[in-house]
């Protein structure tokens, strides 16, 4: 693994833990993790367990005995691990969003086509959200009308924020935009499907900051449906609140990550006296993943979005079949994301 910052503590626990609840036939081996602080990179190897430890990652990216090459650092930096790992003929995981532009996106999509690959969006495997697709899929809901997303944290207003690599362009490629807009316009694309055309604005609240603060979109999907998403970071009294209501033609779903083992749904076929909106404790009996976690009615975490993700990777992997989201997938949020940005700079619709 190369990082050893939060998501890279999410990452290791996935590690150590997915044989724990998924029947995979492999055993991982947490086996090198590279970082550039000394210090910081001893703590985190022996906290976290990982065997051996190296302060750059081209030392062991071509290692024989390396067979993934997991990437949790700055998003500047995804690119040339990605395509460093591909040509090495490793798997390859990678933290969202995929890159910093559309073309280093492309490139490293084109580089990892031999290989297996994963991209984390790892809200996918939120039960409440896996049970939202299925009714989606069987048609529960028909025809869906309206998406409404958000994504707010309060992160930017901690002006110490400002002085990390989130906060600057080199690094990170955008603001809002990539670190939470991009977890939105995935959920979109696994729920309703392709996104055809985006209007948009940005601000940045925060002068002489260099990426945004907040972005508002407008969306048409290509199947009719209409979308809107908000994102930003000044959504003071929020610490991690993605969420999305769907409308549809039979009812509706609205869920949000703070509660995130809820899913609220309004059943229109109900007859008109007991109609209401149902609030779903989505951990079993026969909600997604409930056979892999705890008994009905115990709640699951963070933590266990990252393990479900393994777990499902590990045994596509082993079963030879294609896994979701790979950076396919990431491409197509970049597209998105490049699309967001050019309509926010024009002040026009842009086709994605």
């Amino acid at each position: 693994m190369i990082g050893s910052g939060s998501i890279a503590r999410a990452h290791s626990n996935a590690f150590h833990q997915v044989a724990r609840f998924f029947d995979v036939p492999f055993e991982v081996s947490t086996k090198v993790v590279c970082a550039r602080d000394q210090g910081k990179l001893e703590a985190f190897a022996d906290r976290w367990g990982w065997l051996e430890k190296a302060l750059e990652w081209q030392s062991v990216i071509e290692r024989n005995d390396i067979d993934v090459v997991d990437i949790a650092v700055p998003n500047a930096m995804h690119a040339p691990i990605a395509v460093a790992a591909a040509r090495a003929g490793k798997i390859i995981f990678c933290e969202k969003p995929l890159a910093v532009s559309l073309d280093e996106a492309a490139q490293m999509t084109t580089a990892v086509a031999s290989v297996p690959n994963l991209v984390w969006f790892n809200y996918r495997r939120v039960p409440a959200i896996a049970l939202a697709k299925r009714w989606i899929e069987e048609g529960r809901l028909g025809e869906i009308f309206h998406f409404r997303g958000y994504y707010f944290n309060q992160s930017g207003v901690d002006p110490a924020k400002g002085k990390t690599w989130r906060y600057r362009k080199s690094e990170a490629g955008s603001g809002a935009i990539g670190d939470l807009l991009s977890h939105l316009l995935d959920c979109a694309r696994y729920l309703i499907g392709y996104v055809a055309e985006v209007s948009a604005m940005t601000h940045t609240f925060t002068p002489n900051r260099e990426v945004d603060d907040a972005v508002l979109v407008m969306a048409r999907f290509a199947n009719g449906s209409l979308g809107s998403f908000e994102a930003s970071r000044f959504g003071v009294g929020r610490r991690n609140g993605l969420g999305f209501e769907i409308y549809a033609a039979k009812g509706n779903l609205a869920f949000d990550l703070e509660d995130m083992d809820r899913l609220e749904f309004f059943d229109a076929n109900d007859p008109p006296p007991l109609q209401a909106s149902r609030n779903l404790l989505v951990t079993g009996p026969d909600h997604p993943y409930s056979s892999n976690f705890w008994k009905p009615g115990h709640l699951i975490g963070y933590e266990h979005t990252f393990i479900a993700t393994l777990g499902d990777f590990l045994s596509a992997l082993a079963e030879g079949k294609e896994f979701h989201p790979n950076f396919q997938d990431g491409l197509e949020v970049q597209k998105l994301i490049a699309s967001v940005e050019a309509s926010a700079g024009s002040g026009l619709w842009t086709k994605t």
